[in-house]
């Protein structure tokens, strides 16, 4: 694999965040565990998903620039995530990245460095 300086670069900067997010949300949405967290019209989550992925795989501030620190965790908080919530998150970034095509050792990276979030977002046991 090619050596690069960010994620960013690495999924193809711009163009290549808003093709994991396009190829991601059908799949939430589909998600009998995951869509009641989401609102019907999804096309603003996926905006800010969007500038959020950016940022955090090493692009421009966008994110923090449109909406302020990102707060993740916090802005997570009023809606009940739990460790199955985590998986299926995963599981539907997962499908996601192999739809796009995206190669084993990238995808690998991608989800390890989105892991720690989507398991940090957890805030209750109950089902």
């Amino acid at each position: 694999m090619k050596s690069y300086i960010s994620i960013y670069e690495a999924i193809g900067e711009a163009a290549g965040v808003r093709r994991v997010v396009e190829a991601f949300y059908p799949k939430v949405q589909q998600d009998p565990l995951l869509s009641p967290l989401f609102p019907e019209d999804i096309r603003p989550v996926m905006e800010k998903q969007v500038l959020f992925l950016t940022q955090f795989f090493g692009g421009p501030q966008l994110y923090s620039d449109e909406y302020g620190h990102p707060m993740m965790r916090a802005r997570h908080m009023p809606f009940p995530i739990t460790v199955a919530h985590a998986g299926a998150w995963l599981g539907c970034m997962r499908e996601a990245l192999e739809e796009i095509g995206m190669q084993e050792e990238l995808r690998d990276v991608v989800l390890e460095r989105l892991s720690g979030p989507a398991h940090h977002f957890v805030n209750t046991t109950e089902q």
